[in-house]
């Protein structure tokens, strides 16, 4: 299961060694609402059980959508289904394609930063400013220092990482070439990739795979994926891909009201509504993504094929937007 249709919560009130308290448990089920309430009973009473018998429980499921997730399935809002795969809106508001077993690995790439060099050089001209104050013994030497390095900290790390620059290998060439390496490696194999706002992403079309299965997992390592993605692709039983833009790259909040973990209080759901409108009038002007190259000479998997068609849609891959 990726994720249920329905939810609902049971309560058990519990007493150990005199001291009572209420146990909570969120249920699921494809099915009906019927059959989630029920599920909830049933991981509650297992719950309480667990607690009279004297081994330390928590008193309600992690309220997390995806990430860490603790044994339960993706608690997202769904918004469309295709197939066995389906479309659900995360914890931030953006919309995510989820499947049980075409690829999709995201290879992000970490660009030099100049915040911490920053701070190295106007620490550097601040302990002058120290030095020269102690020597001369006034305070007004420590002040101009201060002055300099708060002025010209941000701009020497700049011109630095600029020359640095110069002389290594493009961090976005690196990755590509890692990916188009894997594919001269592997001609059997048939891979899309596509251009994100930080890195690339690939899919693979010419065979599904079980995210819980070794194959899968070492194509992700190689290529270099967030740990955490493929951990989770493992826990969650599932591959998945963002296919709209992060709120604040469109000039949005997150998601209203937060948290954003679904299901919410039906009371909040129409401010969750108008939020969402905003979102989507904002989110018309950027993809998500953006197609670079095939890569690889294997046969097209038909139902990897079904899955490209939903993500190109609506990451927008053809059109000439900026990413977001």
């Amino acid at each position: 299961m990726i994720v249920p249709e329905y939810w609902s919560e049971a309560k058990e009130r519990v007493v150990v060694n005199g001291s009572a308290r209420t146990l909570k448990r969120f249920g699921w089920s494809d099915v009906s609402e019927a059959e989630a309430l029920a599920n909830a009973k049933e991981r509650v009473a297992e719950a309480a059980a667990r607690a009279r018998a004297g081994e330390q429980v928590r008193t309600m499921d992690h309220k997390v959508a995806y990430n860490g997730a603790e044994g339960l399935p993706i608690r997202e809002q769904i918004v469309s289904r295709h197939g066995d795969s389906v479309i659900t809106r995360n914890s931030y508001g953006a919309l995510c394609l989820n499947t049980p077993d075409t690829v999709f690995a995201d290879v992000d790439v970490e660009e030099p930063r100049a915040l911490g060099l920053s701070w190295i050089y106007f620490l550097a001209i601040a302990a002058v400013g120290v030095f020269y104050s102690q020597e001369l013994g006034t305070w007004w030497v420590l002040a101009v220092a201060a002055l300099i390095g708060l002025v010209a900290s941000n701009a020497l790390a700049v011109l630095t990482l600029k020359l640095f620059g110069a002389f290594r290998k493009d961090p976005y060439e690196a990755a590509r070439a890692r990916i188009e390496q894997y594919a001269q490696d592997n001609p059997d194999w048939l891979m899309r990739l596509y251009r994100t706002p930080k890195g690339y992403r690939v899919l693979v079309m010419h065979e599904t795979f079980d995210p819980t299965e070794e194959p899968a997992y070492e194509f992700l390592k190689k290529l270099g994926s967030d740990p955490l993605y493929v951990t989770m692709c493992r826990n969650q039983k599932c591959f998945r891909a963002r296919v709209s833009p992060k709120p604040w790259r469109v000039g949005m909040e997150h998601i209203r009201p937060r948290p954003g973990v679904w299901p919410i209080n039906p009371a909040r759901m129409p401010a969750r509504e108008d939020w969402v409108r905003r979102y989507n009038d904002k989110s018309q002007r950027f993809a998500s993504c953006r197609y670079e190259a095939t890569l690889g000479s294997g046969r097209t998997d038909r139902k990897c094929e079904t899955v490209r068609r939903v993500h190109d849609k609506h990451c927008k891959v053809d059109q000439q937007l900026a990413l977001a």
